[in-house]
Protein backbone atom coordinates (compact mmCIF):
# COMPACT_ATOMS: atom_id res chain seq x y z
CA UNK A 1 0.00 0.00 0.00
CA UNK A 2 1.57 3.28 -1.10
CA UNK A 3 0.47 5.96 1.31
CA UNK A 4 1.99 9.41 1.41
CA UNK A 5 0.57 12.18 3.57
CA UNK A 6 2.37 15.51 3.48
CA UNK A 7 0.01 17.72 5.46
CA UNK A 8 -0.47 18.42 9.14
CA UNK A 9 2.07 16.83 11.45
CA UNK A 10 3.05 14.33 8.75
CA UNK A 11 4.73 17.19 6.90
CA UNK A 12 7.35 17.30 9.65
CA UNK A 13 8.44 13.66 9.28
CA UNK A 14 6.17 12.70 12.17
CA UNK A 15 3.70 9.81 12.13
CA UNK A 16 0.50 11.21 13.58
CA UNK A 17 -0.98 8.15 15.28
CA UNK A 18 -3.82 10.22 16.74
CA UNK A 19 -4.87 11.22 13.21
CA UNK A 20 -4.79 7.60 12.06
CA UNK A 21 -7.18 6.65 14.87
CA UNK A 22 -9.06 9.98 14.66
CA UNK A 23 -8.89 10.76 18.36
CA UNK A 24 -7.92 14.02 20.10
CA UNK A 25 -4.26 14.35 21.05
CA UNK A 26 -5.23 14.27 24.73
CA UNK A 27 -7.33 11.09 24.42
CA UNK A 28 -6.95 8.66 27.32
CA UNK A 29 -6.38 4.90 27.05
CA UNK A 30 -10.07 4.09 27.41
CA UNK A 31 -11.01 6.43 24.56
CA UNK A 32 -8.19 5.05 22.41
CA UNK A 33 -9.34 1.46 22.91
CA UNK A 34 -12.97 2.28 22.17
CA UNK A 35 -12.03 3.99 18.92
CA UNK A 36 -9.61 1.23 17.92
CA UNK A 37 -12.27 -1.46 18.31
CA UNK A 38 -14.67 0.49 16.11
CA UNK A 39 -12.07 0.80 13.34
CA UNK A 40 -10.88 -2.80 13.71
CA UNK A 41 -14.43 -4.12 13.29
CA UNK A 42 -14.78 -2.00 10.15
CA UNK A 43 -11.49 -3.16 8.58
CA UNK A 44 -10.88 -6.71 9.82
CA UNK A 45 -11.32 -9.42 7.13
CA UNK A 46 -13.79 -11.35 9.29
CA UNK A 47 -16.11 -8.39 9.82
CA UNK A 48 -15.49 -6.26 6.74
CA UNK A 49 -18.67 -5.85 4.70
CA UNK A 50 -17.01 -4.96 1.40
CA UNK A 51 -17.95 -7.27 -1.49
CA UNK A 52 -15.00 -6.35 -3.65
CA UNK A 53 -11.81 -8.34 -2.98
CA UNK A 54 -9.63 -5.32 -3.75
CA UNK A 55 -11.46 -3.28 -1.09
CA UNK A 56 -11.09 -6.10 1.44
CA UNK A 57 -7.38 -6.28 0.75
CA UNK A 58 -7.02 -2.51 1.11
CA UNK A 59 -8.97 -2.57 4.36
CA UNK A 60 -6.68 -5.24 5.77
CA UNK A 61 -3.62 -3.22 4.75
CA UNK A 62 -4.96 -0.13 6.52
CA UNK A 63 -5.56 -2.22 9.62
CA UNK A 64 -2.20 -3.98 9.69
CA UNK A 65 0.06 -1.17 8.51
CA UNK A 66 -1.57 1.91 9.99
CA UNK A 67 -4.23 1.27 12.60
CA UNK A 68 -2.63 -1.58 14.57
CA UNK A 69 0.79 0.15 14.85
CA UNK A 70 -0.91 3.40 15.92
CA UNK A 71 -2.87 1.66 18.66
CA UNK A 72 0.15 -0.29 19.84
CA UNK A 73 2.17 2.92 20.16
CA UNK A 74 -0.52 4.84 22.05
CA UNK A 75 -1.94 2.07 24.24
CA UNK A 76 1.35 1.11 25.94
CA UNK A 77 2.22 3.51 28.74
CA UNK A 78 5.95 3.67 28.09
CA UNK A 79 5.76 4.23 24.33
CA UNK A 80 2.85 6.65 24.69
CA UNK A 81 4.85 8.71 27.20
CA UNK A 82 7.82 8.87 24.84
CA UNK A 83 5.53 9.77 21.94
CA UNK A 84 3.85 12.56 23.92
CA UNK A 85 7.22 14.04 24.85
CA UNK A 86 8.09 14.30 21.15
CA UNK A 87 4.64 15.76 20.46
CA UNK A 88 5.15 18.42 23.16
CA UNK A 89 8.51 19.40 21.71
CA UNK A 90 6.91 19.61 18.28
CA UNK A 91 4.26 21.98 19.65
CA UNK A 92 7.01 24.35 20.80
CA UNK A 93 8.76 24.11 17.44
CA UNK A 94 5.56 24.79 15.51
CA UNK A 95 4.76 27.79 17.68
CA UNK A 96 8.18 29.26 16.90
CA UNK A 97 7.62 28.64 13.17
CA UNK A 98 3.94 29.65 13.20
CA UNK A 99 4.37 32.30 10.48
CA UNK A 100 5.50 29.65 7.99
CA UNK A 101 2.92 26.97 8.85
CA UNK A 102 0.42 26.43 6.02
CA UNK A 103 -3.21 25.62 6.84
CA UNK A 104 -5.19 24.23 3.89
CA UNK A 105 -8.61 23.16 5.20
CA UNK A 106 -11.48 25.38 6.26
CA UNK A 107 -11.77 23.52 9.57
CA UNK A 108 -8.09 24.11 10.25
CA UNK A 109 -8.43 27.83 9.48
CA UNK A 110 -11.50 28.10 11.71
CA UNK A 111 -9.64 26.42 14.57
CA UNK A 112 -6.63 28.70 14.07
CA UNK A 113 -8.72 31.86 14.40
CA UNK A 114 -11.38 30.71 16.90
CA UNK A 115 -11.69 32.54 20.24
CA UNK A 116 -9.65 30.87 22.96
CA UNK A 117 -12.74 29.80 24.88
CA UNK A 118 -14.08 27.88 21.85
CA UNK A 119 -10.91 26.10 20.71
CA UNK A 120 -11.28 22.89 22.71
CA UNK A 121 -14.95 22.35 21.85
CA UNK A 122 -14.48 23.17 18.17
CA UNK A 123 -11.49 20.83 17.89
CA UNK A 124 -13.13 17.85 19.56
CA UNK A 125 -16.41 18.33 17.71
CA UNK A 126 -14.58 18.35 14.38
CA UNK A 127 -12.61 15.22 15.29
CA UNK A 128 -15.79 13.40 16.33
CA UNK A 129 -17.58 14.31 13.09
CA UNK A 130 -14.73 13.13 10.86
CA UNK A 131 -14.44 9.89 12.85
CA UNK A 132 -17.95 8.89 11.80
CA UNK A 133 -16.88 8.39 8.15
CA UNK A 134 -13.08 8.16 8.32
CA UNK A 135 -12.85 4.56 7.08
CA UNK A 136 -16.10 4.34 5.11
CA UNK A 137 -14.48 5.12 1.75
CA UNK A 138 -10.93 3.84 1.91
CA UNK A 139 -9.92 5.80 -1.20
CA UNK A 140 -10.69 9.00 0.70
CA UNK A 141 -9.21 7.87 4.03
CA UNK A 142 -5.69 9.29 3.43
CA UNK A 143 -7.17 12.74 2.75
CA UNK A 144 -9.24 12.51 5.94
CA UNK A 145 -6.18 11.46 7.96
CA UNK A 146 -4.35 14.50 6.54
CA UNK A 147 -7.27 16.74 7.51
CA UNK A 148 -7.30 15.37 11.07
CA UNK A 149 -3.54 15.80 11.35
CA UNK A 150 -3.88 19.44 10.31
CA UNK A 151 -6.44 19.94 13.07
CA UNK A 152 -4.04 18.26 15.50
CA UNK A 153 -1.26 20.61 14.37
CA UNK A 154 -3.36 23.72 14.92
CA UNK A 155 -4.66 22.50 18.27
CA UNK A 156 -1.14 21.64 19.38
CA UNK A 157 0.08 25.13 18.51
CA UNK A 158 -2.77 26.83 20.30
CA UNK A 159 -2.48 24.61 23.38
CA UNK A 160 1.26 25.24 23.60
CA UNK A 161 0.75 28.98 23.27
CA UNK A 162 -1.86 28.89 26.04
CA UNK A 163 0.50 27.02 28.35
CA UNK A 164 3.29 29.47 27.67
CA UNK A 165 1.10 32.49 28.41
CA UNK A 166 -1.03 31.19 31.30
CA UNK A 167 -0.43 33.29 34.44
CA UNK A 168 0.95 31.41 37.45
CA UNK A 169 -1.56 29.62 39.66
CA UNK A 170 -0.25 29.59 43.21
CA UNK A 171 -1.41 27.01 45.72
CA UNK A 172 -1.27 27.24 49.47
CA UNK A 173 0.57 24.47 51.35
CA UNK A 174 -1.70 22.09 53.22
CA UNK A 175 -1.05 19.65 56.02
CA UNK A 176 -1.23 16.08 54.72
CA UNK A 177 -2.81 13.35 56.75
CA UNK A 178 -1.64 9.76 56.54
CA UNK A 179 -4.86 8.82 54.79
CA UNK A 180 -4.27 11.09 51.79
CA UNK A 181 -3.27 9.26 48.65
CA UNK A 182 -2.13 9.99 45.15
CA UNK A 183 -2.71 13.75 45.14
CA UNK A 184 -1.13 14.59 48.47
CA UNK A 185 2.16 15.67 46.96
CA UNK A 186 0.42 17.80 44.37
CA UNK A 187 -1.61 19.61 47.02
CA UNK A 188 1.49 20.61 48.95
CA UNK A 189 3.44 21.98 45.99
CA UNK A 190 3.90 25.74 46.14
CA UNK A 191 5.18 27.45 43.03
CA UNK A 192 7.34 30.46 43.89
CA UNK A 193 5.60 33.73 42.96
CA UNK A 194 6.89 35.64 39.99
CA UNK A 195 7.93 39.25 40.38
CA UNK A 196 5.52 41.98 39.36
CA UNK A 197 7.31 42.65 36.07
CA UNK A 198 9.31 39.58 35.14
CA UNK A 199 9.76 35.90 35.78
CA UNK A 200 12.92 33.83 35.50
CA UNK A 201 13.07 31.16 32.81
CA UNK A 202 13.31 28.39 35.40
CA UNK A 203 10.29 29.69 37.31
CA UNK A 204 8.39 29.81 34.03
CA UNK A 205 9.23 26.16 33.29
CA UNK A 206 8.21 25.16 36.83
CA UNK A 207 4.95 27.04 36.54
CA UNK A 208 4.06 25.35 33.26
CA UNK A 209 5.10 21.98 34.65
CA UNK A 210 2.84 22.46 37.67
CA UNK A 211 -0.09 23.30 35.39
CA UNK A 212 0.55 20.09 33.43
CA UNK A 213 0.91 18.01 36.61
CA UNK A 214 -2.43 19.33 37.83
CA UNK A 215 -3.92 18.07 34.55
CA UNK A 216 -2.17 14.67 34.88
CA UNK A 217 -0.18 15.40 31.71
CA UNK A 218 3.03 13.93 33.10
CA UNK A 219 5.09 13.38 29.91
CA UNK A 220 4.65 17.03 28.97
CA UNK A 221 5.50 18.13 32.52
CA UNK A 222 8.64 15.99 32.31
CA UNK A 223 9.76 17.92 29.21
CA UNK A 224 9.30 21.28 30.96
CA UNK A 225 11.27 20.18 34.02
CA UNK A 226 14.05 18.66 31.94
CA UNK A 227 14.41 22.01 30.16
CA UNK A 228 14.45 23.79 33.52
CA UNK A 229 17.20 21.51 34.84
CA UNK A 230 19.34 22.26 31.78
CA UNK A 231 19.27 25.91 32.85
CA UNK A 232 19.58 25.29 36.59
CA UNK A 233 20.85 21.78 37.40
CA UNK A 234 20.95 22.45 41.15
CA UNK A 235 17.34 23.56 41.57
CA UNK A 236 15.93 21.31 44.31
CA UNK A 237 12.31 22.06 43.40
CA UNK A 238 12.88 20.95 39.80
CA UNK A 239 14.43 17.70 41.04
CA UNK A 240 11.59 16.95 43.47
CA UNK A 241 8.89 17.77 40.91
CA UNK A 242 10.45 15.69 38.16
CA UNK A 243 10.90 12.91 40.73
CA UNK A 244 7.16 13.07 41.35
CA UNK A 245 6.49 13.06 37.59
CA UNK A 246 8.64 9.95 37.14
CA UNK A 247 6.86 8.34 40.08
CA UNK A 248 3.50 9.02 38.45
CA UNK A 249 4.77 7.29 35.32
CA UNK A 250 5.97 4.23 37.29
CA UNK A 251 9.63 5.01 36.57
CA UNK A 252 10.74 4.37 40.13
CA UNK A 253 14.48 4.30 39.68
CA UNK A 254 14.51 7.65 37.92
CA UNK A 255 12.23 9.05 40.63
CA UNK A 256 14.69 7.92 43.31
CA UNK A 257 17.63 9.62 41.56
CA UNK A 258 15.85 12.96 41.51
CA UNK A 259 14.45 12.69 45.04
CA UNK A 260 18.01 11.98 46.24
CA UNK A 261 19.27 15.03 44.36
CA UNK A 262 16.48 17.20 45.77
CA UNK A 263 17.34 16.23 49.36
CA UNK A 264 21.05 16.81 48.80
CA UNK A 265 20.25 20.32 47.62
CA UNK A 266 17.50 20.95 50.19
CA UNK A 267 17.16 18.49 53.10
CA UNK A 268 13.75 20.01 53.91
CA UNK A 269 12.18 19.50 50.48
CA UNK A 270 8.60 18.45 51.30
CA UNK A 271 7.84 16.33 48.23
CA UNK A 272 11.07 14.37 48.41
CA UNK A 273 10.73 13.86 52.17
CA UNK A 274 7.21 12.50 51.73
CA UNK A 275 7.83 10.09 48.86
CA UNK A 276 11.45 8.97 49.09
CA UNK A 277 10.99 6.72 52.20
CA UNK A 278 8.07 4.93 50.52
CA UNK A 279 10.06 4.60 47.32
CA UNK A 280 13.13 3.25 49.14
CA UNK A 281 10.98 0.72 50.93
CA UNK A 282 9.43 -0.46 47.67
CA UNK A 283 12.75 -0.74 45.84
CA UNK A 284 14.26 -2.50 48.85
CA UNK A 285 11.51 -5.08 48.83
CA UNK A 286 12.08 -5.65 45.10
CA UNK A 287 15.81 -6.23 45.36
CA UNK A 288 15.48 -8.16 48.61
CA UNK A 289 13.37 -10.82 46.96
CA UNK A 290 10.22 -10.01 48.85
CA UNK A 291 8.17 -8.85 45.87
CA UNK A 292 5.68 -11.61 46.51
CA UNK A 293 4.61 -10.15 49.82
CA UNK A 294 5.13 -6.51 48.94
CA UNK A 295 2.19 -4.20 49.44
CA UNK A 296 2.99 -2.84 45.99
CA UNK A 297 2.44 -6.23 44.30
CA UNK A 298 -0.89 -7.18 45.82
CA UNK A 299 -2.63 -6.67 42.50
CA UNK A 300 -0.93 -9.85 41.37
CA UNK A 301 0.91 -8.25 38.46
CA UNK A 302 4.60 -8.62 37.72
CA UNK A 303 6.29 -5.20 37.64
CA UNK A 304 8.97 -4.28 35.14
CA UNK A 305 12.44 -3.06 35.98
CA UNK A 306 11.27 0.54 36.12
CA UNK A 307 8.18 -0.18 38.19
CA UNK A 308 4.93 -1.63 36.89
CA UNK A 309 1.31 -0.87 37.56
CA UNK A 310 1.24 -2.75 40.86
CA UNK A 311 4.08 -0.68 42.24
CA UNK A 312 2.32 2.45 41.08
CA UNK A 313 -0.88 1.42 42.80
CA UNK A 314 0.92 0.75 46.07
CA UNK A 315 2.81 4.02 46.13
CA UNK A 316 -0.30 6.00 45.46
CA UNK A 317 -2.57 4.31 47.94
CA UNK A 318 -3.66 1.01 46.42
CA UNK A 319 -6.32 -0.96 48.20
CA UNK A 320 -5.23 -2.85 51.26
CA UNK A 321 -6.37 -6.28 52.20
Amino acid sequence: MALRIDRGLFKYDFIDHHAILCVPVDADVKELRKRYLIIARRLHPDTNLASDEADKKLANEFLSKLVNPAYEKLSVERTRAEYMIVLTQMGKRLLQESTSVDIHTNLGKQLATAPEANVNQLYKTAIAQIAETQYDSLQETPQLIAQISELNLVYLMRSTKKLLTTPPQLTQPTVNSGSQKSNSALNTTTVPPASATTESSVESYIRRAQTLIDKNQFPQAQVELQDALKLEPKNSQCHSLIGLVYLKQNRLKMAKVHFDNALKLDPNDKIALEWKPKLDKSLGQQTGGSQKNSVFNRAGKQSDQSGGSSLFGGLFGGKKK
